[in-house]
């Protein structure tokens, strides 16, 4: 779960990245997501060469739980995006609101 989850989610801002022209930084969203998918792959690979076939027939506490830590995995990655792009601040908005006051 926690493979497709990411997987879903690299894609998803893979396609935003090419289709907002806007300076967004869904690069670097798309990255971490892409990394997050690949540790996961890597994962799986290795507990198939552990489990063998038992690893197509998981409980479903364990999918349910793999799949709260996919969400988690989503969720931080979209809050590390955000804090990137408060800290560039492409268009200056952050800049403007804090010369205000």
């Amino acid at each position: 779960m926690t493979l497709l989850i990411t997987a879903f989610a690299a894609v998803i801002a893979t396609i935003a990245w090419y289709t907002v022209k806007a300076d967004r930084k869904l690069g670097t969203l798309a990255l971490m997501y892409w990394g997050a998918s690949l540790m996961w792959l890597v994962d799986s690979v290795v507990e198939y060469i552990e489990a063998g076939a038992e690893f197509f027939t998981p409980a479903a506490a364990d999918m349910i739980n793999d799949a709260y830590l996919g969400l988690s995995v989503v969720a931080l990655g979209l809050i590390i995006w955000v804090v990137v792009l408060i800290v560039k601040d492409p268009d200056g908005k952050v800049r403007a609101a804090l010369s205000r006051r």
